[in-house]
């Protein structure tokens, strides 16, 4: 209990926390957040890593420290993609034997079918458009590795989610992110992304399950 309260304080003080690691690790600090993104991109067990209100925080971090935000959105770019790629062939290869157990907490089944609805509404462009979306953003390029999508097109759609993700969120927080009102209610700030960010998924979700009945 205490792990989760301590990972919910994190999320919505991740101006705090990040700006004490940037001061302790300096320009370590690159190499902190391009592993986070790879691991929320690229790891199918780390779907709950913050990765809008990360960038969000990231960018407003840059405004007021030695980081460079054209070096941190060209690394997390990289990062993104690399992640992708690494899903993809992980759900290539081993895919459907990683969810053959129904009670697995890991490997949760609600996942890949809330990503496949995703892919049935939308196609390849899924893997732009779950970018901005946490646990699905996970699990899209999974889920084309399952369904052995053409990779060269996956990569194509992969490049340009991952430019428009992260460009559009970091940059936001960096013009934005130290306003004194943003900086002021930043924790709110915080909560309304992953609340927006959530919002389409849920109701995706619940259309399904309306329809089906």
């Amino acid at each position: 209990m205490d792990i989760i309260q301590q990972f919910i304080d994190i999320v919505l003080h991740l101006d705090i926390h990040l700006a004490s690691l940037a001061l302790e690790y300096g320009f370590w600090m690159y190499g902190i957040l391009f592993l986070v993104i790879f691991c929320e991109t690229g790891l199918v067990v780390t779907p709950f890593l913050p990765g809008n209100s990360l960038l969000f925080a990231a960018g407003s971090l840059c405004a007021i420290t030695e980081l460079n935000i054209f070096v941190v959105v060209v690394l997390l770019i990289s990062a993104a993609v690399l992640g992708d790629s690494t899903n993809y062939w992980i759900g290539r290869g081993f895919g459907l034997k990683l969810f053959q157990n129904k009670d697995s907490k890991i490997f949760k089944q609600k996942y890949i079918n809330q990503t496949e609805l995703f892919y049935q509404k939308h196609g390849s462009k899924t893997v732009i458009l779950a970018r901005f979306m946490p646990i699905i953003r996970t699990f899209a390029p999974f889920v084309a590795g399952i369904g052995s999508m053409n990779y060269r097109r996956f990569l194509s759609f992969s490049v340009l989610g991952s430019i428009l993700w992260i460009g559009s969120f970091s940059f936001s927080g960096y013009f934005f992110g130290n306003i004194p009102f943003f900086k002021k209610n930043f924790t709110l700030v915080i909560v309304a992304i992953i609340v927006v960010s959530l919002l389409p998924g849920i109701l995706e979700y619940i259309r399904h399950r309306r329809v089906k009945k």
